[in-house]
């Protein structure tokens, strides 16, 4: 495999790589990581001070890894080079049919050897998959991608926070780019990564909110696209989001179907820790056999970890409207909280519901679960314990060798 960032670089005086005119295709399946090609930015960005204020998607760092794709030729070489706008015709397919997916993953600096570690990306790579082949979209092998993933995250390995409370968000994307208005398959793709500093989502500590819960407004439907990552499910949430602002509420409890079933928070998957009707403490998430929500990589770590205690029910199932008032009525909810990568947890106090409001405890006692759930998966991520789920990308100080790229 060509390496490009193995080895520690220092922040000015990258070597500069040009890239070959002449573009070689890897395979028709898949690119190759070993095809990799590196090019360094000759203008170093100024890192932030302090990446625990970095507001979430502001910053980003020098690199972007890319690799493209065309139906005749497949896919061609992937590339680190320096990050840059891109080239798109005004008729290029995602501006108008949103022929675009999208992944969101964190990469983590450990306080104990300023290890760098990647969480459970094997999940993500799987539903990227999984989205690009409901967006017609091109397929390839996970291991090169996080071959490639691993190399970029390496060049830019000064980027990643030396932080418990920040991480380095990735980004890897894939849209289709073919110049063409019929509504059609893509013939031409691209594939690319960028990566971003970022503190706490919502702002330091572990800070509650309300949601807007409106039948009027639903995100997704039985059969559709709510279960993949796709651009196209989020953008029409945002004026709804807005609307929440305007009712006081800083979030959407989006409900499906007659008997206004509960699906997901803003952008999270959403639990409910309650004593159920038949009297047993049950921490409940909606399933994934409708479609209705997205399969968080958070979400299977938290029911993977609750099931692992064995010390309440675990179920993923649906729960309706109706019986969360009813539960809220007699005092049998406990806690409620959003679950996904960029705020890890997001704990819930509130619902405005058919012009009422249902109080939610969660805070009352600190939202003990909530916040058990975030320390054992911090402690993972940040590599205070060892895990399965960890995915070393730079070995720790005492296997880093550091180099100067200027004498090279």
């Amino acid at each position: 495999m060509a390496t490009c960032g193995r080895l520690r670089l220092l922040d000015q005086g990258f070597r500069f790589f040009p890239i070959r005119t002449i573009q070689r295709f890897s395979s028709s399946g898949t690119f190759k990581a070993d095809d990799l090609i590196c090019q360094f930015t000759k203008r170093p960005g100024q890192k932030p001070i302090n990446a625990e204020d970095c507001a979430f998607g502001k910053y980003f760092t020098d690199h972007m890894l890319a690799v493209s794709w065309d139906q005749r030729t497949g896919w061609g070489r992937p590339i680190i080079k320096p990050l840059e706008n891109l080239s798109l015709h005004p008729a290029t397919s995602v501006f108008h049919y949103s022929t675009e997916l999208f992944e969101g993953m964190k990469a983590y600096r450990s306080p104990i050897n300023n290890s760098i570690s990647l969480f459970r990306p094997y999940e993500n790579m799987e539903r990227m998959t999984r989205s690009a082949i409901r967006a017609a979209l091109p397929t390839f092998d996970h291991d090169e991608l996080m071959k490639c993933i691993s190399e970029l995250i390496r060049v830019d390995q000064g980027w990643v926070p030396y932080s418990e409370k920040s991480s380095l968000y990735l980004r890897p994307t894939m849209i289709g780019t073919e110049p063409s208005l019929g509504v059609t398959m893509s013939r031409s793709a691209l594939l690319y990564v960028i990566l971003s500093p970022t503190g706490p989502y919502f702002g330091k500590g572990l800070n509650s909110v309300s949601l807007l819960a409106d039948p009027k407004y639903k995100r997704a439907g039985a059969g559709m696209s709510g279960a993949y990552k796709l651009g196209s499910n989020y953008g029409p949430t945002i004026r709804v989001q807005e609307l929440a602002k305007k009712h006081g509420c800083h979030q959407v409890l989006w409900l499906y179907g007659d008997e206004h079933e509960i699906t997901e928070v803003g952008t999270m998957n959403l639990f409910i820790y309650w004593i159920n009707e038949e009297g047993e403490n049950e921490l409940v998430t909606m399933g994934l056999d409708k479609g209705l929500v997205l399969p968080g990589v958070t979400r299977s770590s938290m029911l993977a970890l609750a099931r692992e205690w064995n010390e309440f029910k675990v179920s993923e199932r649906t729960v309706t409207m109706g019986q969360l008032q009813k539960a809220a009525s007699e005092n049998r909810v406990m806690e409620m909280f959003g679950a996904g990568t960029a705020a890890v947890v997001c704990p819930v106090d509130r619902i405005h519901y058919m012009d009422e409001d249902i109080m939610i405890p969660t805070m009352e006692h600190g939202a003990p679960l909530a916040t058990r759930l975030k320390e054992e998966l911090h402690d993972i991520q940040y590599g205070k314990v060892e895990h399965e789920w960890a995915y070393n990308v730079l070995p720790g100080d005492s296997e880093t060798e550091t180099i100067d790229l200027r004498s090279q």
